[in-house]
Parts: C-alpha cells; sequence; structure tokens
C-alpha cells in the first residue's frame, strides 16, 4: 500500500471514529475496552496522541524513562479531556502526517484500525476493517518485533486470510478474515 492511500485510509477511520464516539452516551465512556485496564475514554485518548508534537512526546518518553508502555498508559489515562473534546481532536486530526518517532505511516494506520476495534467489539458494534488496509496493517505488525512479537507468538503457524490475499509464516495453518488475523497478531483474542 503507498503512502497517500495508507493516509486516506487513516483520515477516514479517524472521521468515521469520531462520528461512532458522538454517538454515545457519557456512560458507555467508561466500559472497559479490548486494552486491558483501559476504557473506551481511554482507547479514544490514546489514538489523540499519536500527532503531538515531539517536544512533547520526548518529555514524556524522558519523564516515563523511556518505558514507552508504560509511558502510553499513563498518558492515555491521565488525559482528562471530555468526550467532545477527544472526538474534536480525532476529526482534526484528518490531514495531519505526523506520527511517532520511529514509526511509519503503516503504525497509526494500525492503531487506528485495531484500537477502534477494541472499543467496539466490547460494545456489540460490528464495524468492518477496509481489507487493502487489514492487509497492510498485518504485514506491518509480522514485520516488526516491539512490540507485539508476532512472529515469535505464532512461530510454527501459517496464517491464512479468507478474505483476502495474506499469508504469513509457515507451519500449521490458521485461518481467518484478515480483521481477525489482525487482532490476534496484535495481541487480541
Amino acid at each position: 500500500m503507498d503512502t497517500d492511500t495508507a493516509w486516506q485510509h487513516i483520515d477516514t477511520q479517524r472521521r468515521e471514529l469520531a462520528d461512532l464516539l458522538d454517538g454515545l452516551d457519557a456512560g458507555v465512556w467508561r466500559t472497559p475496552s479490548l486494552c486491558t485496564g483501559w476504557t473506551v475514554r481511554d482507547v479514544a485518548a490514546h489514538l489523540t496522541h499519536s500527532t503531538l508534537p515531539l517536544p512533547r512526546m520526548l518529555w514524556e518518553a524522558v519523564r516515563g524513562g523511556f518505558r514507552m508502555d508504560a509511558v502510553i498508559d499513563r498518558m492515555a489515562r491521565a488525559d482528562d479531556s471530555t468526550p467532545a473534546e477527544l472526538t474534536a481532536r480525532l476529526r482534526a486530526m484528518a490531514g495531519c502526517r505526523r506520527h511517532p518517532p520511529g514509526t511509519t505511516v503503516r503504525d497509526p494506520l494500525t492503531d487506528v484500525l485495531v484500537h477502534t476495534q477494541d472499543i467496539c467489539v466490547p460494545l456489540g458494534i460490528e464495524r468492518a476493517m477496509p481489507t487493502d488496509a487489514a492487509v497492510a496493517a498485518a504485514e506491518q505488525v509480522w514485520s516488526r518485533g516491539f512490540p507485539f512479537h508476532a512472529r515469535r507468538r505464532y512461530a510454527g503457524k501459517q496464517l491464512v486470510a479468507t478474505d483476502a490475499d495474506l499469508v504469513l509464516g509457515e507451519g500449521e495453518p490458521v485461518r481467518a478474515p484478515i480483521s481477525d488475523l489482525l487482532m490476534m497478531l496484535t495481541g487480541r483474542r
């Protein structure tokens, strides 16, 4: 997937997630998400942090001792933005081409696809992933070690998408729709 197409998907997914979140009752924002220990609000807040200015990101990393999982967790939980502010921020991110240092465009693509499901699944909302975007995200997760270590976790397995042209790994076949494979690769059940 080329860079422009990836950004188009990111922009669309951010806007559509903001629209979905706008329709939620206030109490629903406190619902536990698929991200262990995070609510729907925490996940939404996290998604708005990927375009923070570099000095702020560096400050947060230094402040957290460069333990990135802990930094990300603290920032999401400490963000005191209201639901309206979070959805406005998500919408405003459309068109922004900034992503965290050391990442590529496929990282925010993966983030928005997976975290949208982290929100929707516990709420019983079915939300399809664009197939080409999910394939690009799955390839990205498979090619990297940190933070998911997918190749190590699925050693001896061949992951085969039943609805897309994607085969990862070698070994015993595991067949599933691409959206399910992406969720598996990122540590979701």
